[in-house]
Order: C-alpha cells, then sequence, then structure tokens
C-alpha cells in the first residue's frame, strides 16, 4: 500500500525516477480502486464515481508514468505515445516493463540503490 500513497504524495512530481515496482502497485491499486467504485457507483446510481476517481488520479498517474520512463532512460514525452490507438500503448507497455538503466542517468539516481527506510 506504501507505494500507492508514495506515489499520490508526489502528486505532479514529473522529475526523478520510479521503479517498476512503484509503477506497477500504484497501477495494481488504481485498477482495484477503480472496480470497487465502479461497483459501488452502480449500486448507489452514480455511475460517475470512477470518472471522478480517474480525474482526481490523473496527474499521479502521468507523473509515474513519466517517472518510469525516466528510470529506463527515455524522456518523459514518450508518455505522449499512448495517444496513438493501439501501437503506441503497446511500445509504452515494453517501456514500463523493462528493467531500470543501471547506475545513474541524466534524470537521477537509481531508486534500486537507495536504501529504504525499515517500516
Amino acid at each position: 500500500m506504501h507505494w500507492y500513497i508514495d506515489v499520490l504524495k508526489k502528486y505532479a512530481v514529473f522529475e526523478g525516477r520510479a521503479r517498476r515496482t512503484e509503477y506497477w502497485m500504484f497501477t495494481l491499486f488504481n485498477v482495484i480502486i477503480y472496480i470497487v467504485l465502479l461497483l459501488v457507483g452502480r449500486a448507489i446510481d452514480f455511475t460517475l464515481l470512477p470518472a471522478l476517481y480517474g480525474l482526481a488520479v490523473l496527474l499521479p498517474t502521468i507523473g509515474v508514468g513519466v517517472r518510469r520512463l525516466h528510470d529506463t532512460g527515455r524522456s518523459g514525452w514518450l508518455y505522449l505515445l499512448g495517444l496513438i490507438p493501439c501501437i503506441g500503448g503497446i511500445i509504452l507497455l515494453v517501456f514500463f516493463c523493462g528493467d531500470s538503466q543501471p547506475g545513474d542517468n541524466e534524470f537521477g539516481v537509481n531508486p534500486k540503490l537507495e536504501e529504504r527506510p525499515a517500516v
């Protein structure tokens, strides 16, 4: 759960790097929350609930995607490939699944090398 909260704390941060785990755990929690809100919205006859949630997490979602691209050594502007139907999404999926660029890069220190405090 801390992966989700950490991304929300960096609400509109488009600089730095995000590990693969951070990106995919945030995405997993987003999907779970979206499905729950979809079911609750249908139960209370308020179908805009998932759309409101999607709008609320739009900037963190873009931010973590850009930071994930930075972690692989690519420009955050490549996130715009998602606007190209089918092909753009597949390319982004390949980029997001790729491993981090080893060592430091122009976007910052490798987050795998940073020590995480014990929780």
